[in-house]
């Protein structure tokens, strides 16, 4: 958290003291400014003096006007150029939240700052779309540079892909064109990557599209996803629920997973209560299924031959897969002890 070598309280109340009653009284809640530090709507304030909401904005821009001319704007220049430094060692574009929040976690502060962000010459305020999340920055050739990057990033991306923040952070500087030295550090560009709104991170620190199931994760499914993916090879569903409950801090009954596994192609039973998925290349389909598609792949095989290759499959017992070989409604036992699939 950054450490301002001024009071804001104190500062707004000089500010404020340039005003008359009225114009004072919206703007302070306009901005939150009063004690009870809620920003009041231009309807609500509308109300308040029965006046339109147009003319309050009128009222507000005029009040800030007159701030912007004054002597006490002038005495207070030290303010802004601390804030304006403050955002350069951000990136010079940064979200609106997390500059706020880096400087206090009091709600009121906030407020206080985001008056004087406003007041601020140097300081422009690009509000929330369908692409980005409201940020302030200080020069728009390098947010037009950023935000470019950022959109070129997402096309990069397929759908439902993955990517560890390392290599996100080096994708993403691939796709910023001509920016200093001094704008390659990562914790820059990872500050620089949250302004999208369609790129994110899931709970593992896993980038990718904002839209996808494998980063918004919203229940047993997606988290398990996760789990396996991290885990690298089948889980029982047991486990499963158990590594939800420990990496997520979501209790998850056994149960549960087991139940909504099996309604999820992402994911295939590859033995006694074990998952796969299915991105791993195990096919979905009972014992049998994977018997005929083995043989039809490669032709008559031996018995042994049959069973090595369904248990690179399907956890099973041995003895699972030959009662299921020896189904002749299935397969057909040649004469030189083969198994084919039966016609």
């Amino acid at each position: 958290m950054a450490i301002i070598s001024f009071r804001p309280k104190h500062v707004s109340k000089k500010l404020l003291s340039v005003l008359k009653d009225r114009s004072l009284d919206i703007i302070a809640n306009r901005y939150g400014l009063s004690e009870d530090s809620t920003r009041k709507t231009l309807e609500a304030i509308g109300q308040k003096y029965g006046i339109t909401r147009e003319r309050v904005r009128q009222i507000e821009n005029a009040a800030l006007a007159a701030i912007r001319k004054s002597d006490v704007m002038k005495e207070h220049e030290g303010v802004f150029k601390e804030l304006e430094d403050l955002m350069k060692s951000l990136g010079v574009v940064v979200h609106e939240d997390e500059l706020l929040s880096h400087i206090s976690d009091d709600p009121s502060i906030q407020n206080h700052i985001n008056f004087y962000l406003v007041l601020g010459e140097a300081f422009n305020q690009h509000k929330e779309d369908e692409n980005f999340k409201t940020r302030w920055a200080l020069r728009n050739e390098l947010v037009n540079k950023v935000e470019e990057a950022l959109k070129n990033l997402y096309k990069t991306l397929d759908t439902d892909e993955l990517v560890q923040e390392s290599e996100m952070i080096n994708r993403f500087l691939q796709e910023i064109k001509d920016i200093s030295d001094e704008h390659r550090d990562e914790e820059l560009l990872r500050r620089w990557l949250k302004l999208s709104k369609k790129v994110a991170k899931n709970p593992l620190n896993e980038w990718g599209r904002a839209e996808s199931k494998n980063v918004k994760t919203r229940g047993v499914k997606d988290y398990t996803f996760l789990v396996l993916r991290k885990h690298g090879e089948p889980m029982h569903f047991k486990e499963v629920a158990e590594a939800i409950t420990k990496t997520f801090g979501k209790k998850t009954l056994a149960a549960t997973t087991h139940n909504e596994l099996i309604k999820d192609p992402r994911f295939v039973l590859v033995g006694r209560g074990k998952y796969a998925l299915r991105e791993w290349g195990y096919k979905p389909g009972i014992v049998r299924d994977v018997i005929k598609e083995i043989l039809l792949a490669n032709g008559p095989m031996t018995k042994d031959e049959v069973v090595d290759a369904v248990l690179k499959e399907r956890f099973l017992k041995r003895n699972t897969i030959l009662v299921n070989l020896q189904n002749s409604k299935y397969f057909k036992k040649l004469a030189d002890g083969k198994y084919t699939v039966a016609k």
